[in-house]
């Protein structure tokens, strides 16, 4: 029964009361009922939050949780339980920890469904009623007036000055004036025709700011506008993983094959020299413990969970943890306009008063212009003291305020010049008038409108009109909207019941007024801030070209010679023509949200990581399907801060930059502690393997490489992943988002330390197990690895700056974490609970003090590479 949603509006009000089998005395209830039963209730299908066990589950999904539970098994099949459950426990602490974080995301369609309008009143067999809006069908007549919510889709059959606040829908802050005439087909479908320009169709969830309407239902629940979004958002909820999750899976991946090469290579050597099964398979556990940073994933999750806390501190609120890190990874940021860059309210920005002759109207009492135009204003303001809440059309709002600015309230109007008669804003005539009384007992009629409108009513010289056309084209010009406005005393024995072309005529012109909504101050420094890291800025709206290419033009998002593209110019290009035309494309304007998210899925092809901001519900299909979505926390719909992964708690776009920045000094702790991390177990792995291949025995038992990795390398590498961020981090480019986490100079640099600590550590195993026992030998060398890789955490703090130059205390957790575990280290061994526990032997000081000379050899030769490679860029640049 029902016409695809792009057609209605080229309907006339006959055609579609007969395509919805209706009239304009509504349905019967009999009927009502029966089309219920057929087409649903007028609700959103609900999504229930995702179950808590769902969740905890989905955390085992990555390649560096399956290692670890795969090193666990290995290590109970071998009868080593402390290692097993230690593994175990670490897997298990960090699933709880995302689940955590992601817990109640996943509500933007019950958000939706709050939106909707929970009564209507409709024509129900001839009578009005008030009704559940969820009892709404298709073929229903309902009545509209000022401060209604819309209830559902529907086609205008009649009206009087109805405005609509659409901007949750369609980002446009101006409320739409609405007709009832049926709009020209579009050229070449009505598809072309966007969303804003069908006017004489109200949405559902929109608002009526203005005016009276009937209306037949066209479209309920999920066929309607707002159930298109819902169907939009819920195709773009598919399960994404971030820049970060995708290196870490990548590098898992590396890790598995790795290990598994070394140990059956391994095995093959053990078999081919008779080794018992059993010690091979300990073997195995060793290597494979040795392989995986089983802290890794605990370190991780807390340097994000840090840069959670650090970044709420800068009022960005960070719903998902891997978004921290994903916002560092930025090289795009698609934003819409209104709400976001600007304040998301009209203001006057210029009042232009007319030259009027000595002794006319505009000379009278009350004649300011900000007062003439307040006086032909319906909408109302709160007080002075309560910052001006207001209800009504935002642009009388903005009038309003203009007028309180000049010391005019309109209470005080409506006291002084009481109303005779109101003359309400018509499509067709362009105007609304008021008649007041002035306080001698004339009538004064103040009239406001369209320039053109207004002008061909006045009674001006043709060079007065030409330089008030000239001044409107120039206000224009800058993206400003504007209005005019008139007056003239009713002569002795007017009626005030004439028509309004006879009352509004012969008027006196009394001056213009630009407005727009304004960019948020400081939203121009901001975007500077992003164009100086590297990163693309493109506006998506839904409002006008010319509105939105202004407004990015003053901020700096577009050039002098870039244009706008047009939501229906999307509609004809192709993916392949869409993506050629991005490099050149700053403003996106009068937009849909299949186009939004379009646009998002154009920079993702391209391998950008997409950044994408908004508050509207409009925007919430982009919000989800982008790397990152930030949404408006104080402005926002509820739909757009649930799709999103970030919530600007003061809806400053400043706040992004700081999260910007926030999220690149996490990746560069992550990757600084990540190469500790891995030069660590690289160390270890050579050494084993070494040591294995040249025939000794094992050097180093399960337990004591799970102790490296938990503690000495665990607790120093969490340190290192909340260093204080460097402060050049704003003022390079973004990473290049095809670049593997292990890029060259990480794994030079992994495999470097890793060799030189290996080659050390073989070293002292020798020199040990030449005089000592073999239980002696592996506490000589388990304790040299660790004071190895307490003291490397020092200078793994920063890849050019050395440890004295950075100075101890500057990371203060760090010097305490590596100055308690050297000690612990050091004396440990002659405490029968941590020997028995980790299997290691007394030694003397002596022989302590040797290792940890030692174990300072490859942390020294690491500062002095820094020292030579900062003496060779030096002498690269003299010479340039």
């Amino acid at each position: 029964m029902q016409l695809p949603p792009t057609t209605w509006h080229e309907q006339t009000t006959a055609q579609a009361l007969t395509l919805l089998r209706s009239g304009e005395g509504g349905l019967t209830s009999a009927e009502a009922s029966r089309r219920l039963l057929e087409g649903g209730r007028n609700e959103l299908a609900a999504t229930p939050p995702p179950h808590p066990l769902a969740l905890f589950a989905a955390q085992f999904r990555s390649v560096m949780v399956a290692l670890l539970v795969a090193s666990a098994l290995l290590s109970g099949l071998v009868g080593e339980w402390v290692d097993a459950a230690a593994i175990v426990g670490i897997v298990l602490l960090n699933a709880l920890l995302g689940a955590w974080q992601e817990y109640g995301a996943e509500r933007s369609i019950a958000a939706l469904r709050r939106m909707t309008a929970p009564r209507a009143r409709v024509v129900r067999d001839g009578v009005t009623a008030l009704l559940a809006a969820a009892e709404l069908v298709p073929g229903d007549v309902v009545l509209l007036e000022a401060g209604d919510l819309v209830p559902a889709d529907a086609r205008l059959l009649s009206a009087a000055a109805l405005r609509c606040v659409e901007s949750a829908l369609t980002g446009e802050s101006e409320a739409v004036e609405k007709q009832v005439a049926a709009l020209p087909v579009a050229a070449p479908s009505a598809a072309t025709v966007p969303l804003g320009d069908r006017r004489n169709l109200v949405f559902l969830g929109t608002a009526v700011a203005a005016g009276t309407a009937r209306a037949v239902v066209c479209a309920t629940g999920a066929a309607s506008e707002m159930g298109r979004v819902a169907t939009l958002l819920d195709a773009a909820a598919q399960e994404q993983t971030t820049p970060l999750q995708r290196r870490l899976d990548a590098l898992g991946r590396v890790l598995v094959f790795g290990a598994l090469a070394i140990v059956a290579l391994l095995f093959v050597v053990g078999w081919l020299r008779g080794t018992p099964l059993i010690d091979q398979l300990l073997l195995s556990v060793s290597l494979a413990v040795a392989a995986v940073p089983e802290g890794l994933p605990a370190v991780i999750t807390i340097a994000l969970s840090v840069g959670v806390l650090r970044m709420s501190r800068r009022h960005a609120l960070v719903r998902k943890l891997p978004a921290v890190e994903t916002l560092g990874s930025t090289t795009v940021i698609c934003t819409d306009k209104t709400g976001t860059l600007t304040l998301g309210r009209m203001e006057v920005l210029e009042l232009v008063p007319a030259e009027v002759a000595s002794g006319g109207a505009g000379k009278e009492a009350g004649g300011t212009l900000a007062t003439a135009f307040a006086a032909a204003c319906d909408a109302q303001l709160g007080t002075a003291a309560d910052g001006g809440d207001a209800i009504g059309d935002p642009t009388e709002v903005a009038l309003l305020l203009a007028a309180r600015a000049a010391g005019e309230e309109r209470s005080a109007i409506e006291a002084r010049w009481p109303r005779l008669r109101d003359l309400p804003f018509d499509p067709q005539r362009r105007l609304m008038s008021v008649v007041r009384r002035l306080p001698d007992g004339r009538r004064r009629l103040f009239v406001k409108g369209g320039p053109d409108e207004l002008l061909g009513r006045c009674v001006t010289s043709a060079a007065s009109a030409a330089q008030v056309r000239v001044d409107v084209a120039a206000l224009a010009s800058r993206g400003l909207r504007v209005l005019a406005a008139g007056q003239r005393d009713l002569e002795d024995g007017e009626s005030l019941d004439s028509p309004a072309e006879q009352l509004e005529s012969r008027l006196v012109f009394t001056g213009l007024a630009a407005m727009r909504d304004p960019p948020r101050p400081g939203v121009a420094a901001a975007i500077a801030s992003c164009r100086a890291a590297g990163i693309r800025v493109a506006m998506i709206t839904g409002d006008h070209a010319s509105t939105a290419l202004a407004i990015a033009r003053e901020i700096g998002i577009a050039a002098t010679d870039d244009l706008a593209i047009h939501g229906a110019d999307l509609d004809l290009l192709d993916d392949a023509a869409l993506d050629a035309r991005l490099d050149h494309a700053a403003v996106f304007a009068r937009v849909a949200p299949e186009h939004k998210l379009r646009i998002v899925r154009a920079w993702k092809r391209r391998g950008e990581i997409v950044a994408m901001t908004g508050d509207g519900v409009n925007d919430a299909p982009a919000l989800r399907a982008a790397d990152v979505g930030i949404a408006m926390g104080l402005g926002g719909t509820e739909v757009a801060k649930e799709a999103a992964h970030v919530v600007l708690a003061d809806d400053r776009f400043e706040t992004i930059v700081a999260a910007v920045e926030e999220g690149r000094g996490i990746w560069d702790n992550l990757k600084k502690t990540l190469g500790f991390l891995f030069a660590s177990n690289t160390g270890e792995v050579l050494f084993v393997a070494g040591c294995v291949f040249a025939g000794y025995p094992t050097p180093l038992l399960p337990i004591h490489l799970l102790w490296i990795n938990l503690v000495t390398d665990g607790l120093p590498a969490i340190c290192l992943a909340i260093e204080p961020i460097e402060r050049d981090v704003m003022r390079r480019p973004p990473r290049d988002p095809r670049v593997p986490l292990a890029d060259g100079p990480f794994v030079r640099g992994v495999l470097a330390m890793g060799a030189v600590s290996a080659a050390v550590a073989f070293a002292v195993w020798l020199l040990a197990l030449k005089d000592e026992p073999l239980a002696d030998a592996r506490t000589h060398a388990f304790s040299f690895l660790v004071f190895d890789q307490l003291f490397r955490s020092l200078g793994a703090r920063s890849r050019d700056r050395t440890v004295p130059e950075l100075g101890l205390f500057t990371n203060p957790r760090l010097a305490w974490v590596v100055a308690l575990s050297l000690l612990l280290q050091f004396v440990g061994p002659a405490w029968p609970p941590f020997a028995r526990l980790l299997r290691v032997t007394p030694f003397e000081w002596r022989e302590g003090l040797l290792l940890l000379a030692a174990g300072a050899l490859p942390v020294t030769l690491l500062e002095l590479s820094k020292l030579f490679r900062r003496a060779v860029s030096r002498r690269r640049e003299s010479t340039r």
